[in-house]
């Protein structure tokens, strides 16, 4: 099915992305123990707008992915090769590795329930943030800000179709929507998949890119924090990745 041309279209791409970042907001005006609460929101809430949105026949940029396994596995190896780039500054460096306040906390549904927290967290993590930030930066913000100052409507615009002006502010909207430390390695893997993206000129690529980085960077925290040790000889928390 697809979706009737009625109004400007943003709604399915704005509010899920906007829901997800209010939430985000709210949880930090609670105590801790809600944590769990908003953590299950934070996946939820966005999942269900997207699903409804899905239903009503938006977001045509996710049909037509070949789903063949070269496919698949070279999204998946660029996705991989974005999370080395994110987490090596940070496991090597002393000096770029922030503190461990706001880390992720597994067990934070109790130290028996630390399944449940790392399950949410990776629906969360590797399905509901793809889909969510693919979808408003590189599917609506990047075709909109080709459009913005013209009578144009953004779905007429090529999905991956290279611009300076929509790569700076690609660039630009996913670094300073990150904390601070995370800047240096937010520029790299940006440059990298969007490098990517003109090459597939396909969302549904960039969403299993993002969903390999995420859960890559997930998979090797529960596997490696505490192995690797800093410069005074002490146990590196990785857990500030997620």
């Amino acid at each position: 099915m697809v979706a009737e041309r009625k109004g400007h279209g943003w709604g399915a791409y704005c509010w899920p992305y906007v829901s997800f970042l209010f939430i985000i907001e709210l949880s930090r005006r609670f105590p801790d123990d809600l944590a769990p609460l908003f953590l299950a929101l934070k996946v939820g809430v966005p999942l269900g707008l997207l699903a409804w949105y899905f239903q009503r026949g938006a977001y045509p940029e996710l049909r037509g992915y070949s789903w063949n396994a070269a496919n698949i596995l070279q999204d998946v190896a660029v996705g991989v090769a974005g999370a080395a780039i994110w987490m090596a500054p940070y496991i090597f460096s002393d000096s770029l590795r922030p503190d461990a306040e706001g880390a992720f906390d597994p067990e934070q549904f109790g130290p028996s329930l630390a399944w449940l927290a790392l399950s949410v967290r990776a629906v969360g993590y590797g399905v509901a943030t793809p889909f969510i930030e693919e979808l408003f930066v590189r599917s609506w913000l990047h075709r909109y800000i080709e459009v913005f100052d013209r009578r144009v409507d953004f779905r007429d615009i090529p999905i991956g179709q290279y611009s300076r002006r929509s790569l700076a502010i690609v660039l630009v909207w996913f670094t300073f929507t990150h904390v601070m430390w995370e800047w240096p390695v937010a520029v790299a893997w940006i440059l990298l998949t969007q490098l990517w993206f003109y090459h597939r000129r396909n969302l549904t690529s960039m969403v299993i890119v993002h969903s390999a980085s995420n859960l890559s960077i997930l998979a090797f925290v529960i596997a490696f924090s505490g192995t690797f040790m800093d410069g005074q000889g002490r146990p590196i928390d990785l857990w500030f990745f997620v």
